[in-house]
């Protein structure tokens, strides 16, 4: 779970770090969260 958590949050940051405006970051986040949801229902 720890590994988990860990390579989660690295790619978090790296797909913040990759777009340049407040509209990107939204959808990076929502591609995050999609993510998330579906690493939970598995």
């Amino acid at each position: 779970m720890k590994t988990f958590a860990t390579s989660l949050l690295l790619i978090c940051v790296l797909t913040l770090t990759a777009c340049n405006t407040v509209k990107g970051v939204g959808q990076d986040l929502q591609k995050a969260g999609s993510a998330i949801e579906g690493a939970v229902k598995k």
